[in-house]
């Protein structure tokens, strides 16, 4: 594993990128006054909602809520990781990405080179089983099969499916020309090596379907029995650069057919991935031979907004599902829904896609079952709710899972549908509008207090989101001293002094550098729901708000925090950092 990204880098990377270019080379934008604008390119709109702000360096979708800097684009538009995100901008801007010293160090040039020469040889094998499916003197059969599948050339050709060839040597003699080479196929899992030293094929006549990632390259490879001996499917064995539970048959190219990856459907075999692409159904992908795992629902959860898990309707089936659905909960965040449909016997994607054909298999798609009533119809039955100690069962067996749940919206609604089932709705419904009328009831902040019906922010709250505008302002403003609010432990006032800190030590960074520093900081999510906030403040009226919000927020801090300390003193001394904070704190209320 390589080492962590300097964190100046990531900064130095952002300063020198423009996001208006960066999301330009993908998404054509238009001058819009100060920004650019263009629909946006996470969700299907008409007329244009995604802004990109040139002075902020960030982007928003007023429809969606997507939003972010140059790297959080590249890792949604181009579906990469964090890491990934960052060598392509550096790649862009002829950088090589450095990494810091520690107990991970970085990949060595020797290493990086054995690196490309395994994808190189993978994607030479690849091609080698696609001319043996045209050119061997055994793959009449291979063929008959593909034609009988009802697969036709320009569908076999897309996919490069490919025929390994019933020899024990086809590829050994092909690509171990020596030694090392040798070692390298055994490594790659393309040749066997038994216990009496001898080597021989992995893959021998089977249909060849190449394996690439999320990238593009090819890591492994799927093999289809063609006669009745041995495993149906046989996968490639985990090597240095393949790592199936990370991996999923058919995304990259569902990624390459669609810009706008709105649903994936989930799919047991290569063959139902291939079958659906020859009915015009790009969306499909397919486990490697192990169930659905928690890094391929992040993988799915980060590429679309709805996924299909579409199983047999059989035990196993539903066995597969439900363990897909546990593996779901932890990544399902607000705005993604998870849905299953279940086959009848006997059918799977392929041949019910045949039968129904392209128009009623995405019906059935749409009208998939959503993931609560599959939730609760999996639980009941082996939970009697009509008795108290079923509903208790229930409840003990569904709260872990709930609350495992990531998005909060999510989280209420399996919440809300425990409460139906074990008849505590109304006490629920009670619940939330006590909540709902605690939090109308609390003190807000309008910087215009003649606009009626507009967002409004409370004091705290306003001078984070300003800050997040402007980060300038912490320094601009120079009688807003964070540090008197060091003794409170209000909500949300470690955020206000963490981003005011960072503010003040970086005074030239950008919204996006600020958004980048706090990626992963506890309260990033707030940060976030912030941003989506509109705070209705004109640039020219941001330092006069930021100060009059400054000042507000005293007025409440100084009357609790001087009670609580001179309550103290009447108990105990005071030490000397509680009698200076407190004599600080009367000569501000009295300024005020």
């Amino acid at each position: 594993m390589a080492g962590k990204i300097p964190r100046d880098f990531i900064d130095d990377l952002l300063s020198r990128t423009d996001v208006v270019e960066v999301v330009d080379s993908r998404v054509k934008l238009k001058k819009a006054g100060k920004n650019y604008q263009a629909c946006c390119p996470f969700h299907n709109e008409k007329s244009p909602s995604f802004t990109v702000s040139q002075d902020k360096q960030f982007y928003h979708c007023f429809g969606c809520g997507a939003h972010g800097n140059a790297i959080s684009f590249i890792m949604e538009f181009d579906r990469l990781e964090f890491v990934e995100a960052i060598e392509e901008l550096a790649r862009y801007h002829g950088l090589e990405v450095p990494r810091e010293k520690g107990s991970r160090p970085a990949m060595s040039e020797e290493k990086k080179q054995q690196q490309q020469d395994d994808y190189a040889v993978m994607e030479q094998v690849a091609r080698f089983f696609q001319h043996q499916l045209r050119q061997n003197g055994n793959s009449k059969k291979a063929i008959d099969y593909l034609k009988n599948r009802g697969l036709s050339g320009d569908i076999v050709k897309l996919w490069e499916i490919g025929y390994a060839p019933d020899s024990w040597d086809a590829l050994l003699n092909t690509f171990g020309k020596d030694p090392q080479r040798v070692k390298q196929l055994v490594d790659l899992k393309l040749v066997n090596k038994n216990d009496q030293g001898r080597t021989y094929d992995f893959f021998r006549d089977r249909i060849m379907f190449p394996i690439r990632d999320k990238r593009g390259r090819v890591v492994g490879f799927g093999g289809r029995v063609l006669d009745d001996g041995g495993p149906k499917y046989l996968n490639s064995p985990e090597t240095r650069i393949f790592h199936k539970g990370s991996e999923l048959f058919g995304f990259y190219s569902a990624r390459q057919k669609n810009r706008s990856l709105d649903t994936v459907v989930i799919v047991e075999g290569y063959m139902d991935v291939v079958a659906l692409s020859q009915f015009d159904i790009n969306i499909a992908t397919a486990a490697l031979g192990t169930a659905t795992t928690p890094e391929h629902i992040q993988m799915l959860v980060r590429a679309t907004s709805h996924i299909v898990c579409c199983y047999d309707g059989d035990r196993a089936g539903r066995e597969a599902a439900w363990r897909a659905l546990e593996n779901a909960l932890p990544a399902l965040k607000d705005g993604v829904r998870i849905s299953f449909l279940f086959l009848p016997d006997g059918e799977d994607p392929d041949t019910m896609v045949r039968q129904v054909g392209k128009d009623a298999f995405m019906e059935m798609l749409n009208d998939a079952m959503p993931l609560s009533r599959f939730f609760f119809e999996n639980l009941l039955k082996t939970h009697n709710v009509g008795t108290p100690e079923g509903k208790i069962a229930l409840k003990k067996a569904a709260m872990p899972l709930i609350e495992s749940t990531l998005g909060d919206d999510q989280k209420q609604m399996l919440l809300e549908e425990l409460a139906k089932h074990t008849g505590e709705f109304d006490r629920f419904k009670l619940q939330q509008d006590i909540t709902k009328a605690n939090q109308g009831s609390k003190q807000a902040y309008s910087p215009n207090r003649n606009q009626v019906n507009k967002p409004k922010l409370s004091p705290l709250r306003m001078l984070i989101r300003l800050l997040l505008d402007k980060p300038e302002l912490a320094t601009l403003c120079e009688d807003v001293q964070i540090d008197i609010f060091a003794g409170s432990n209000a909500a949300g006032m470690d955020l206000l002094r963490d981003v005011h800190r960072y503010c003040v030590s970086h005074p030239q960074a950008k919204t996006a550098q600020l958004v980048e520093n706090f990626r992963d900081h506890p309260h990033s999510s707030t940060i976030a729901k912030l941003l989506l906030q509109e705070h209705l403040v004109k640039d020219e009226d941001a330092e006069r708000v930021y100060n009059d919000s400054f000042a507000r927020l005293l007025d409440g801090h100084f009357d609790s925090r001087i009670e609580t300390l001179i309550s103290r003193s009447r108990v105990q001394p005071l030490t000397q950092a509680e009698k200076q904070e407190l004599n600080l704190l009367m000569r501000e209320r009295q300024k005020s």
